[in-house]
């Protein structure tokens, strides 16, 4: 078995002889059924994933899925054939989060899938869903949760679907598991943005692991300042899979580590998967409401990185609406595009979200405010900011209405121009 980056955290009390558990977590599957590009190389790929789950199930893991295992619009695989592979996890995952992408076709939907499998879908602050689940290894009591999290409100848009306090739900959580449950370890499962997992593990002790989900972070095992917590989070599209070893002894976490597995052409692939998924794609490609996304509309004679992408888009986005300044953020730009034939397919995945283009115009303070509230996640074009000036913005649907919507406090204007398309245009022409 190859181990990637593998990293040991001591916890400390004394080690003591116990039993070892093994874990599992990907997150945010995206319906990327096939290998893909990225700046590291090719990775991914549901056939191999499956493949090393099953083997590692059968030596005794546990495996979780952090949810969001589809989302409309992009890729086309899941508008096609929705939640197909769902099934094809039973008898291998023993929990998955509900991710926000997961009822991205509505409620009925959705619940057609779950029907389909065997294991069960938690969401512990979301009435109606079972919140936690106890599962036994090698003895050892281990006690999952998983969380909807706060931007829930905003992104799913199904009105019979109410979403409580994340921290509230997760303190009745731990304390289920651990006061009546008896539970060894407690893990949450997803599905909330790594910031919100941070404050998540201070407000609420008695939590041994969070996987990391929804923010799409590739981070190793490492403890949250301030706690006995640790997190880990293999990013996205079954490019990694966190493997985490637990030992256990009288009742407690004695020591954890592991790290990063990646899912490559090093790693065998299920027969039975890899047919499938090649049957399917051929399908998808030959369907005619589908096959104009993979017909060529250019050639790239070199890589472009996911990091150049941002910069391409928001110098389009400040080109186009004729703004002194544009904002997006770097997690809305997911692969880069490769060398070679260029496909409305490949530019989705990169690009999964049609935003539009909204301007506003701000003076120095509230720009520098928001850039502020941006940080580091920001993908910016450059600008000498003018204390006695005002400045046109042009940013997202997105951070303009919902992620920096109490900064965004002047007039916004919609227009009309979608950044994926206009981003398509420049690299056609």
């Amino acid at each position: 078995m190859r181990k990637l980056l593998l990293i040991a955290l001591f916890l400390t009390l004394p080690l003591r002889a116990g039993t070892t558990v093994t874990l599992l977590h990907f997150s945010d599957y995206h319906s990327h059924a096939l290998p893909f590009y990225t700046d590291e190389g090719e990775r991914g790929g549901l056939a191999r994933a499956i493949g090393y789950l099953r083997q590692q199930k059968k030596a005794g893991a546990l495996v979780f899925s952090g949810g969001d295992t589809i989302n409309k619009g992009a890729p086309a695989w899941s508008d096609k054939y929705g939640c197909a592979e769902w099934s094809w996890f039973n008898g291998i995952l023993d929990a998955m989060a509900l991710g926000n992408h997961d009822v991205d076709y509505g409620r009925g939907a959705f619940d057609e899938c779950q029907a389909a499998v065997t294991y069960p879908i938690l969401s512990a602050n979301l009435p109606g869903f079972r919140g936690h689940v106890v599962l036994m290894a090698g003895g050892v009591r281990v006690g999952v949760f998983a969380l909807a999290g706060a931007d829930f409100k905003e992104l799913v848009k199904d009105p019979d679907l109410s979403f409580g306090d994340p921290i509230a739900a997760a303190r009745e959580a731990v304390r289920v598991l651990r006061e009546q449950e008896k539970a060894d370890i407690v893990v949450m499962i997803g599905h909330q943005v790594a910031g919100d997992d941070e404050k998540l593990a201070k407000a609420v002790p008695g939590i041994d692991v969070i996987f990391g989900s929804h923010s799409h972070l590739k981070r190793d095992l490492t403890r949250i300042e301030g706690t006995e917590t640790v997190t880990i989070s293999p990013w996205q599209y079954l490019a990694y899979i966190s493997r985490l070893e637990l030992t256990v002894a009288d009742g407690k976490v004695k020591s954890v580590k592991g790290g990063l597995i990646p899912v490559d052409a090093a790693m065998p692939e299920d027969r039975k998967t890899a047919r499938r998924v090649r049957d399917m794609q051929s399908a998808l490609e030959r369907d005619p409401e589908y096959r104009d996304l993979f017909t060529p509309m250019g050639r790239r004679a070199a890589p472009l990185s996911t990091d150049a992408l941002a910069q391409l888009a928001v110098e389009t986005m400040r080109e186009v609406a004729e703004a002194d300044i544009a904002l997006s953020t770097r997690s809305t730009f997911r692969n880069p595009l490769p060398a070679g034939t260029l496909t409305m397919e490949l530019l989705r995945a990169a690009m999964p979200y049609d935003n539009e283009i909204v301007t506003c115009t701000m003076d120095a303070v509230a720009l520098q405010r928001l850039l502020d509230a941006a940080g580091p996640d920001s993908m910016t074009t450059p600008l000498a900011i003018d204390p006695a000036k005002s400045y046109l913005v042009a940013t997202t649907d997105y951070l303009a209405y919902v992620a920096y919507k109490d900064v965004f406090t002047c007039e916004k204007k919609p227009s009309g121009l979608k950044v994926r398309e206009e981003v398509r245009k420049r690299l056609v022409r």
